[in-house]
């Protein structure tokens, strides 16, 4: 199969379904029909709840959801050796009618519920328990979230790794550029919001500067570039970054930078396309299906590995968390989460193109072999431009690694104001009116949301620089286990206010089918490395964690079940 063919075929099936199923969902559940404010400006309070223009609200939101996910799953399932067109089938069908409805549902659930989160959803259309078990694990999963990309974007601009050890002298230099560009990347940011936020400067212009502005930091970055520390250093930096970015009013970082990295981002998504156009890959360096050799079950692994791309439980934090909170208009829900969601879908295809490209590369040039997820995918795609334009190597190789890392710092502060308001909500009972602001004793106190941000911050860096790549591999089950709660919460209040819910009960059911079994498989190789002897602490976490997870699972399905139960059984009576 040529990758250029792949693709046409994924977009052209992606944009049907935009089209037709995503016309669908908006005309079943009636989005768009209530003619009041959105929760931005009946509750606008100028630090979360700020209206955000259309394309400016989609930058933030793509650029939140996607993070490295969908760069990283495509090239984990290859490398344990599913095939392309299992890989694909998986990301365009799973993006139509799961992450796609997924994120839409959650977005326009969290609206109608005045910007709350999924959490609060649980609790208003199941039961408070439900929400309090619902709260621990997803922050739980944002806190390894916080740590694991906190420790990838470290990793990305120190000069030495994780254990200390210092990087070739050609990497440590690649690092330093992405650091340099990051940080300029920032200020310019901010001014950006500064200038429209405060001085009113037209949004074309403002964009104009903005993108320019981009061009010149990357030429600056890239010539000079002072800034070489260690990873250790860049992790505590990075902890104090997005300790000021979680807090910070949305309109003076949040929405500026997330808005200026979507144009990194289409800028990649236009330079990977050519790549494709013009080398045209043949997706015959991975199987069709599953290579011979693999010893990973297709099912469920491969529906735990590709995530984002096709369905990510992390977008319906975002979606209720962030989003929900600067949606100027609720016709905007389904362009920026239904669309931003396939758009992510296409990326995935884009960077299945890519590792065959480098998988085809290794074979043939194994002095300069393309290893790690970075590498395959900013090296794969620069060298596939390559082809076309000789000595474009370099600069396109900083340009998709600068996008890398400015996906990563994106979610990473995004994730980290979300478990905020996860640690908040856990503390207050929102049925009963009760806010950050109005409650009282100890309450009060973990309800601030100064304690909230440096509790989590630190426990998040504390676990990047301690090992969570111990437990990531539970990332993946715990991450789908978010996606089946949050189509669970959809589905209990579309049945409570009676909207048709069979478009989100399935997808629902599959997630928790795809959850359980991923965290059985885990669980007992983790059972099975302890008994062989020799196993660090490891094992032990995700063996009992993995427990803990499974009984969530079922405790929350079984509530849900019957909560969705009631509406039908009110009907035959």
């Amino acid at each position: 199969m040529n990758g250029l063919v792949l693709l046409i075929i994924a977009v052209v099936l992606l944009v049907l379904g935009y089209l037709f199923y995503g016309k669908w969902l908006t005309k079943t559940w009636g989005v768009g029909d209530n003619t009041e404010e959105t929760p931005a400006h009946t509750m606008e309070d100028g630090i979360d709840y700020v209206p955000a223009k259309a394309p400016v609200l989609m930058g933030h939101h793509f650029s939140s959801i996607a993070g490295a996910g969908p760069i990283t799953g495509p090239i984990t399932a290859a490398s344990l050796g599913f095939g392309w067109l299992a890989c694909c089938i998986w990301i365009v069908l799973g993006g139509i009618f799961v992450g796609g409805v997924h994120d839409y549902g959650a977005l326009f659930a969290s609206v109608r519920h005045g910007g709350k989160s999924i959490g609060e959803i649980i609790s208003a259309n199941m039961s408070r328990r439900a929400k309090r078990l619902f709260i621990v694990f997803a922050y739980l999963t944002l806190i390894l979230v916080v740590a694991a990309f906190a420790a990838i974007v470290a990793g990305t601009f120190g000069n030495t790794n994780a254990a200390g050890e210092a990087v070739a002298e050609a990497a440590a230099n690649t690092n330093a550029q992405v650091a340099m560009v990051s940080i300029l990347f920032i200020v310019i940011a901010i001014i950006f919001g500064f200038l429209v936020y405060r001085r009113n400067l037209p949004m074309g212009i403002s964009t104009i500067i903005g993108v320019v502005a981009i061009v010149v930091i990357m030429i600056v970055g890239i010539n000079w570039h002072p800034i070489s520390l260690s990873y250790n250093a860049w992790m505590w930096i990075v902890g104090v970054y997005i300790a000021v970015a979680s807090i910070a009013p949305v309109w003076i970082l949040l929405q500026p930078r997330d808005y200026l990295s979507s144009f990194l981002l289409y800028a990649m998504l236009i330079v990977a396309v050519f790549a494709v156009i013009v080398a045209r890959p043949s997706m015959g360096s991975l199987p069709v299906y599953k290579a011979a050799d693999s010893t990973s079950p297709v099912f469920p692994v491969l529906f735990t590995t590709i995530a984002c791309g096709a369905c990510s439980g992390f977008h319906s934090l975002v979606s209720s968390g962030t989003t929900s909170k600067q949606l100027d208009k609720e016709k905007d829900a389904r362009p920026i989460a239904y669309g931003g969601m396939l758009l992510e879908c296409v990326l995935a295809v884009l960077t299945l193109c890519a590792v065959a490209f480098a998988y085809t590369w290794n074979k043939n040039n194994p002095d300069a072999a393309l290893t790690g997820a970075t590498a395959i995918f900013g090296g794969g795609i620069a060298h596939m431009v390559e082809t076309a334009i000789p000595g474009s190597f370099n600069i396109m190789n900083t340009l998709l690694v600068l996008t890398y890392s400015a996906f990563c710092l994106t979610s990473l502060d995004t994730a980290t104001r979300l478990a905020r308001f996860m640690f908040q909500e856990f503390w207050i009972d929102g049925t009963k009116g009760e806010t950050p602001q109005n409650v009282h004793g100890a309450k009060k106190f973990l309800a601030n949301p100064y304690v909230a941000t440096i509790i989590t911050v630190v426990l998040g860096i504390l676990l990047g620089l301690k090992g969570y790549a111990k437990i990531w591999a539970l990332f993946g089950s715990a991450n789908q286990l978010l996606a089946a709660l949050g189509l669970l919460a959809v589905a209990a209040w579309l049945g409570n206010i009676g909207k048709k819910r069979a478009m989100v009960v399935i997808p629902m059911f599959f997630m928790l089918l795809v959850t359980i079994a991923s965290l059985c498989i885990n669980t007992i190789k983790q059972f099975g490395l302890i008994s062989a002897g020799g196993a660090d602490w490891g094992p032990w976490v995700q063996a009992i964690i993995g427990i803990l997870l499974i009984v969530l699972a079922i405790v929350l399905a079984i509530e849900g079940i019957i909560t969705i139960a009631k509406p039908k059984q009110k009907q035959a009576a």
